[in-house]
């Protein structure tokens, strides 16, 4: 019966830390009587808690607000210094590896060609690590301050039990992986905690929070580079289904028995309005070889010859198909295109999309429901990957998963912060 009483009073601390921080951190600046009055804890509650989490360096003060006839309002907002995230995104030509403060304003980025090795699962890894080392040495960020790795990767994600929780294992028929154990691999090269998630899930978390899908509950967020993808937020929340691979709209069947996708399958959506194959198609109409898939892309949009402008027709008629599934399945508020493909399909043929759309989507939920490119940018997979740590930390009340790996001669000015991650509460004495 103690340790239950002990457990609950410790859950309850953190739920309340939670509730705090996440106000602080979406709406703050916010007062003590903000956060009293639009979070219901007591006045009490929130001047500890408030105390806790401006003496560990994860709250400060953002100035004052005058207050009717009393003494004016001190405001408090999240501190973007507390800390670093770093998100990867595993892109079908490259690694992209930035690092972040707690704002999420980029302090440094490295961009990793595949080469030759493709989606090799040890030469991606060997990317991640070294792209790691990059931005952290890059920006001269003491690796104590490193929340945590966010990583976006294609296919679906299995967490297993393994030895002290869970690890992620990572399956992707169209590059080839069947059980990867990237997580254990990463570990080989960093002790940072890990955070391992499909990139169109962690996509469509970022634009829930700050892009397009902010204010909403039900969205859609697709995911159009080479391949394609979309993240079902229901709720809120990225919706998995039983094995972790809901939101693999990218094949679904656009066409029975038609042209074959890289999955092994026919006809998959994939197959008629993803950047590989729309470009492949491009090539074989008599557009240029040899140029990188972005310039392509850029190419075919702007071709003025009858070949490129079928081409262009049949990706908006498929497209807007695949878009009206969405519309009848989910009825979200919104469906956002993003991903790099999707933002130039988007910018320059939406309207065309969305007319398709409407030509097959059910007229009750479309007409409640709006399509438009995301707001986050081409990167946004990579900006994704970094709320996943982000996310934990602002569930656990500001605890990481796990301590960073040991720092290399860390300063005296971050010892209260290596504490405070490393889950120890006390301050280096006569620090304020």
């Amino acid at each position: 019966m103690p340790d239950r009483r002990r457990r609950t009073v410790r859950d309850l601390r953190r739920t309340n830390r939670s509730v705090l921080l996440r106000r602080l951190y979406f709406d703050g600046p916010l007062s003590r009587q903000d956060l009293a009055r639009e979070t219901g804890l007591s006045p009490a509650s929130v001047s500890n808690v408030v105390g806790e989490l401006i003496e560990a360096g994860l709250v400060a003060e953002a100035g004052s607000v005058e207050s009717d006839g009393g003494r004016p309002r001190v405001l408090l907002k999240v501190a973007a210094g507390f800390g670093h995230l770093v998100g990867v995104d595993v892109g079908e030509t490259r690694v992209m590896v930035e690092l972040f403060d707690l704002d999420l304003t980029q302090l440094a980025k490295a961009d990793l060609p595949l080469g030759d090795g493709g989606h090799d699962d040890r030469a991606v890894a060997r990317h991640i690590l070294a792209g790691l080392a990059d931005v952290i040495g890059r920006a001269s960020v003491d690796p104590s301050t490193i929340i945590g790795v966010g990583v976006g990767v294609p296919g679906v994600v299995e967490h297993r039990a393994a030895e002290g929780g869970t690890e992620a294992v990572v399956h992707c028929q169209t590059i080839g992986w069947d059980g990867v154990p990237l997580e254990r691999m990463l570990r080989e090269g960093t002790g940072l905690p890990l955070f391992v998630d499909n990139g169109a899930t962690a996509l469509g978390q970022a634009e829930m929070w700050f892009g397009a899908g902010r204010g909403h509950r039900n969205a859609v967020v697709a995911l159009i580079g080479s391949g394609v993808g979309s993240a079902v937020m229901i709720d809120g929340s990225p919706y998995r289904g039983a094995a972790g691979s809901a939101g693999e709209w990218g094949h679904t069947t656009s066409r029975v028995g038609g042209v074959p996708c890289r999955c092994g399958s026919l006809g998959c959506l994939e197959a008629y309005v993803g950047a590989a194959a729309l470009l492949e198609r491009y090539r074989a109409a008599g557009g240029p070889a040899g140029a990188d898939e972005e310039t392509a892309l850029a190419g075919l949009l702007d071709d003025p010859s009858p070949a490129a402008a079928e081409l262009r027709a049949d990706v908006a008629e498929h497209l807007g198909a695949g878009v009206a599934d969405l519309v009848n399945l989910f009825s979200p508020e919104k469906i956002i295109i993003g991903g790099w493909a999707g933002l130039l399909l988007g910018g320059r043929m939406l309207d065309r999309i969305v007319d398709a759309t409407a030509r097959y989507a059910l007229r009750q939920p479309f007409a409640q429901t709006s399509v438009e490119p995301c707001h986050l940018g081409p990167e946004a997979v990579a900006v994704g990957a970094a709320t996943l740590p982000l996310a934990h930390l602002l569930d656990a009340g500001g605890e990481p998963a796990a301590p960073p790996a040991p720092p290399v001669q860390p300063s005296a000015g971050r010892v209260a912060r290596r504490e405070y991650i490393n889950g120890t509460r006390g301050r280096p004495a006569g620090s304020r």
